[in-house]
């Protein structure tokens, strides 16, 4: 199956650079460009590609709010952030608005087609430090000075498990902490997707620290020796490559944070 994407970037070199890298790649197949914000948005609608590579300062419309009517509209399209600025709020601001990736330009060209097949696949995939910027922008305030997210219709065991994720543990980890099978873990994060109106797995963790059911400092314990990409899986327990996702925890390499992904 063909990977149709969009390239969203204002700089004409910029875009010609990625198409002429994804042009010699197979299965990957560029259906349009745009210089703005607003045109990423026309062109999402009009081709219904599998993902839209966005740069984040555009004229106009920036890619933020580019990617927020994008993922708004219900399309199958995913967002994959590429930009030179990996500013906390930039980082924050794109994976709130929908985005399912966040890299920066001078990552390998070949991270940047892995991420566009992980994202294509239903996946998500943050760049080296991404995680703890999240973390970040969660640690600089003030617990006073932020009101937590009322989290309304899910039940006892779903804020356990929305928790879990939000810890970075795989549904394989979280079935071991909590004495169930992985199946019904799967079930419990498919039904949180559903009832906080996650877009997938990366969002679920943001949900859980604006909750106030995750410490930041906490999870910057855990995240103090890691590096590396953050990918989570599709609903199918696949990884970008379309292979079966292990059933038990797998030892972690440095920089993964958890494995197993959406249900």
């Amino acid at each position: 199956m063909t990977i149709q994407v969009i390239l969203a970037d204002d700089q004409p070199l910029v875009r010609a650079g990625l198409r002429m890298l994804l042009d010699q790649t197979p299965g990957i197949d560029v259906v349009g460009e745009a210089g703005t914000g607003a045109e990423a948005v026309r062109l999402a609608r009009d081709t219904s590609p599998d993902v839209v590579v966005m740069d984040i300062r555009m004229p106009g419309m920036d890619g933020i709010e580019a990617t927020r009517l994008i993922t708004a509209t219900g399309t199958h399209a995913r967002v994959l952030v590429l930009t030179t600025f990996d500013d906390d709020d930039y980082v924050y601001g794109a994976l709130r608005a929908g985005a399912s990736g966040f890299l920066v330009k001078d990552m390998a060209l070949e991270d940047i087609l892995t991420a566009i097949r992980v994202v294509a696949a239903g996946d998500a995939m943050i760049a080296p430090g991404v995680t703890r910027r999240l973390i970040g922008q969660f640690a600089s305030e003030p617990p006073s000075g932020r009101k937590p997210r009322e989290l309304t219709g899910i039940t006892g065991r779903e804020r356990e498990v929305l928790r879990l994720v939000g810890l970075g543990m795989s549904n394989a980890e979280i079935a071991a902490a909590l004495f169930i099978t992985v199946g019904t873990a799967k079930t419990h994060v498919a039904r949180l997707l559903a009832k906080v109106g996650a877009r997938d797995r990366v969002q679920l963790v943001i949900t859980a620290y604006e909750a106030g059911l995750v410490s930041a400092s906490r999870l910057a314990r855990n995240e103090t020796k890691r590096y590396g990409h953050y990918v989570v899986r599709d609903q199918r327990g696949r990884d970008g490559s379309g292979q079966q996702a292990d059933e038990h925890p797998p030892r972690r390499r440095p920089g993964q944070i958890g494995r197993g992904g959406r249900p």
